[in-house]
C-alpha cells in the first residue's frame, strides 16, 4: 500500500516539510540563524543527512556549518550525530578539533539508548573542553548518564526524548525529565532546558536557579516558543533556537506517517493553511 500512495504523497511531504526545517542547505539556514541573531537567540544547526552519506562527507558540512558561521559573525553551536559520523573516531576528532580552534560547541545529539554508550566513548577520546551531550529524561539509563556527563565535565542538554525506554516505554516524560534535571543541579557545569513546555521548563529552571547551575533555554524550530520563553524571562535565561537543515530526514516522512495518522492531519493542516514560523522577537537577556 505504501509503494502505491508514496508517488502521490511525497510531493505533498516535501511541499510541506518545507516550513519545517530551516533551510534546504546550509546559506539558506545561516540566513535563518542571522534573523535569530538579530531577534536575541543564540542558534544550535544540525545538519540532516539521508544516512547513505559517508562520514567524511557528513563531517565537511559540520565543518562548513562552523566556519561559514564563525565568517558571519554568529553565536553557534554544532549539533552533531554520531550514527551521521558510523562511529569514526577519526571523522569526530577532525570535526572536534575545528570547533576548538573557531571556539565553538559541539553537542552530541540523542538517539536511541543503546547509542548513548558510543557518545560516552567519544567524550571519552575527545575531552570535555567545548563538548556537550543530549540526554533524555525518558530513559531509565539517564541518570547514570547525567553522572558520566558531571564527572567528564561536559555540558548537557536536557531533553524529553524522542526514542523510547525499551525497558519502560510508559514512563513519565516529565518525571523523567525533572529527574534528570534534579541530579544535574548543583554539579554539572552547565544545562540546556531544552523543552517547550512552559511549566516543565519553569520548575527545571527554578531548581537549576536554586542550586547555582548556569542553564540556558534551548527550543526547536519551529515549534511555538513563546510561552516557555516568558518563564525563562524572569530568570534572565539567555535563548537559543535548534535549527535543522537539509531535506533528507524531515519530520514528516511518509513511514512515520504511516505509522501516525495524525501526523497525516498536521501535513495536510499546514500545507492548506500555508503555516510558516517567524522568529518571535525579544530583547537580549
Amino acid at each position: 500500500m505504501r509503494k502505491l500512495i508514496a508517488p502521490m504523497v511525497m510531493p505533498l511531504v516535501k511541499h510541506a516539510t518545507r516550513a519545517y526545517v530551516a533551510g534546504d542547505d546550509l546559506p539558506g539556514a545561516l540566513d535563518f540563524a542571522e534573523r535569530a541573531a538579530h531577534a536575541g537567540f543564540s542558534c544550535t544547526m544540525c545538519y540532516w543527512n539521508d544516512g547513505k552519506e559517508q562520514p567524511p562527507v557528513v563531517a565537511d558540512e559540520y565543518l562548513k556549518i562552523m566556519e561559514q558561521g564563525a565568517e558571519r559573525g554568529l553565536d553557534l553551536a554544532l549539533a552533531a550525530k554520531i550514527p551521521a559520523l558510523w562511529e569514526r573516531q577519526e571523522e569526530i576528532d577532525r570535526v572536534v578539533a575545528r570547533a576548538r580552534e573557531l571556539g565553538q560547541q559541539v553537542i552530541f545529539d540523542a538517539h536511541d539508548p543503546h547509542k548513548s554508550d558510543d557518545i560516552i566513548a567519544a567524550l571519552e577520546k575527545t575531552g570535555p573542553e567545548g563538548m556537550g551531550w543530549a540526554i533524555p529524561g525518558r530513559w531509565h539509563r539517564s541518570l547514570e548518564d547525567a553522572e558520566i556527563a558531571i564527572d567528564m565535565g561536559v555540558r548537557v542538554r536536557v531533553v524529553k526524548g524522542q526514542w523510547v525506554d525499551p525497558t519502560d516505554p510508559d514512563i513519565d516524560l516529565r518525571e523523567g525529565y525533572l529527574r534528570v534535571i534534579e541530579r544535574l543541579a548543583g554539579r554539572a557545569s552547565f544545562v540546556g532546558v531544552a523543552t517547550h513546555d512552559a511549566p516543565l521548563a519553569a520548575k527545571a529552571m527554578q531548581i537549576l536557579h536554586d542550586a547555582g547551575t548556569p542553564f540556558e533555554q534551548e527550543f526547536v524550530f519551529p515549534l511555538p516558543v513563546e510561552p516557555a520563553l516568558a518563564e525563562g524571562k524572569r530568570f534572565g535565561a539567555k535563548a537559543r533556537l535548534y535549527l535543522p537543515y537539509g531535506s533528507a530526514w524531515l519530520p514528516y516522512s511518509l513511514s512515520r506517517a504511516a505509522r501516525n495518522p495524525v501526523m497525516l492531519y498536521w501535513l495536510a493542516r499546514d500545507t492548506i493553511l500555508g503555516r510558516t514560523f517567524k522568529v518571535p522577537e525579544r530583547e537580549p537577556a
